[in-house]
């Protein structure tokens, strides 16, 4: 009978063998985390999803193709993520995938590094915390809005976890990820090395008392009350004067508020297509409607406008309209949309306009956030983003820190509306909503509107996307902050920390001992050991080299 060793040993040797299926793994291996997002929603598997991946880039033979097991794997986990953005951009897509990817090639001479060698005890630590802040990293560099935006965050597939969420509550999303990597490198220990099980059960083991701390003794915002927030999706509505039947829609939806109590009526993205203050009569029908429900209406435009400033452009707004007409209260949305609300270096990527739906011309973006303060005896703040604004941790935490009590984005996914998009992008408002203890409003003009508590947990039933209706919430409010309010990003900066650490450590091995090629993953145990490393076979040469 072939011990477990040799059946990994012919393992190895047969992916290595053919280059192509190795590729082919390496895309589907990143492509598995994407299942533990909505719609699929299996969050339990993203514990486990990256361990094939992390197995396969143990197994090569050199740096070289770690780090292509790295990118092709990272683009597969890209292209998985956002292939609901195919209709838009068609091939363009697999190019910006492509490009994306490379972020992970690094980390997979990261991964070889700690993992593709002998694993003492000292390098299972190492491994289980390195990896994952060379995963944060990777998160971090791709949240920037022009590179895509945080749009698939692997801690936001635990949207739904109570034990996950209040994790964020101190650490963001940044430290939900951190935890999933964690788990998943120390179960790739488990599989690949009898030796070392015991260290990676006590990593499992150590992020569970660590998890329970937090459940125990993470401080809550306080409940002061509740907010009814009524949401109004139209749907879809296609066709010759669709713009003018959606915005009748929308009036017949709120009518039938009248009556329910409302402090505050929220229409979708793009709920207006012209600028209420060059049409005094849209929006005098607006202040109609909100006399008639005795709530101000949130309504968002999408048109040309004039900014405070003078400029004018296309902007996204968030209107605020009052019995007696507009409020002055406007938010003009930051974060733009690659491609879809702009096209970055236009001169140079224009013909994209030609490959989908890519803007034909770019949107003006806002020059600060702003919080609105309802009338009324409670004075609510609130705080508008629109869209794809709700996927920037920092954007939220900004408005809680300004004063926001509830925090609002207003959204649409008439694209997408029979993919995975819009159920994943009501799942984020839980995330926000956890984060900084304040309530949040996901209400769209098509797609998914949801509301969730200020813990992450879900409000009543959520509109799904082939409803057309109007619904009341009862958002409950909450007084105080969270760790993340007050201590912001920190994850991310300990990554750094240890990343620079783990960069030290190496460079001085390189010093002390020039010339001497140490096994992958036998540098992380260095730390715990004074005996110098003995050179390694021809591969693990190539893969230290």
């Amino acid at each position: 009978m072939r011990t477990w060793a040799g059946r990994r040993s012919e393992w190895g040797n047969r992916i290595r063998g053919s280059a192509l299926w190795r590729g082919a793994a390496a895309l589907a291996a990143g492509a598995l985390p994407a299942l533990a997002f909505p719609a699929p929603s299996l969050w339990w598997f993203a514990y486990v999803a990256l361990v094939p991946l992390l197995l396969l880039i143990r197994s090569a033979g050199t740096g070289r193709r770690a780090a292509l097991d790295g990118w092709l794997g990272g683009t597969g986990y890209m292209l998985a993520v956002h292939h609901w953005l195919m209709p838009s951009l068609h091939v363009f897509i697999v190019v910006l995938a492509a490009l994306l990817g490379l972020l992970w090639a690094p980390w997979g001479l990261l991964v070889s590094r700690l993992l593709g060698g002998p694993t003492s005890g000292a390098a299972v630590a190492a491994a289980v915390i390195v990896v994952p802040c060379g995963w944060l990293m990777i998160e971090l560099a791709r949240s920037w809005e022009a590179l895509g935006g945080p749009w698939g965050l692997l801690g936001a597939s635990q949207w739904q976890v109570t034990p996950a969420l209040r994790l964020a509550s101190v650490g963001g999303v940044w430290l939900v990820s951190l935890l999933v990597v964690a788990v998943n490198t120390a179960v790739a220990v488990l599989l690949v090395s009898p030796a070392a099980r015991t260290a990676a059960v006590v990593a499992l083991v150590a992020g569970t008392v660590a998890v329970g701390a937090v459940w125990m003794w993470a401080p809550q915002p306080e409940r002061s009350g509740v907010a009814r927030i009524a949401v109004v999706q139209p749907g879809v509505i296609e066709g010759p004067g669709s713009i003018q039947r959606r915005l009748a829609r929308s009036e017949e939806l709120t009518r039938s508020l009248a009556g329910r109590d409302v402090d505050l009526v929220v229409w979708g993205e793009s709920s207006l297509a012209v600028d209420p203050v060059r049409r005094p009569d849209v929006a005098a029908r607006i202040a109609a409607l909100s006399r008639l429900v005795g709530a101000d209406v949130l309504v968002n435009v999408d048109a040309r406008q004039t900014d405070a400033s003078g400029r004018t452009g296309i902007f996204k707004s968030a209107v605020l309209v009052g019995p007696q007409g507009l409020t002055g209260d406007r938010y003009d949305k930051m974060r733009l949309v690659p491609f879809g609300e702009y096209i970055p270096a236009r001169s140079a990527l224009g013909w994209a306009t030609s490959m989908g739906r890519a803007a034909g011309e770019d949107r003006l973006r806002g020059a600060r956030p702003v919080t609105m303060t309802l009338p009324g005896a409670h004075a609510l703040h609130i705080g508008p983003l629109v869209c794809f604004e709700s996927a920037f941790p920092d954007m939220s935490r900004r408005l809680t820190r300004d004063g926001a009590q509830l925090l609002i984005a207003q959204s649409s996914t008439s694209s997408f509306q029979n993919g995975w998009a819009p159920a994943q992008h009501a799942s984020l408002g839980a995330l926000r909503a956890a984060e900084n203890g304040r309530p949040m409003v996901h209400a769209t003009l098509t797609g998914v509107s949801a509301v969730y508590g200020p813990q992450g947990e879900p409000v009543g039933a959520p509109l799904g996307t082939d409803t057309s209706g109007a619904a009341v919430f009862g958002a409950p409010l909450a007084t105080g902050t969270t760790l993340y309010v007050r201590l912001g990003d920190w994850p991310l900066y300990g990554a750094l920390g240890v990343l620079a650490a783990f960069c030290a450590f190496e460079g001085v091995r390189s010093v002390r001992r020039p010339g001497l090629s140490v096994p992958a993953g036998a540098v992380a145990a260095g730390a715990a050991s004074a005996t110098p490393a003995r050179p390694a076979p021809e591969s693990r040469t190539e893969s230290a080299q």
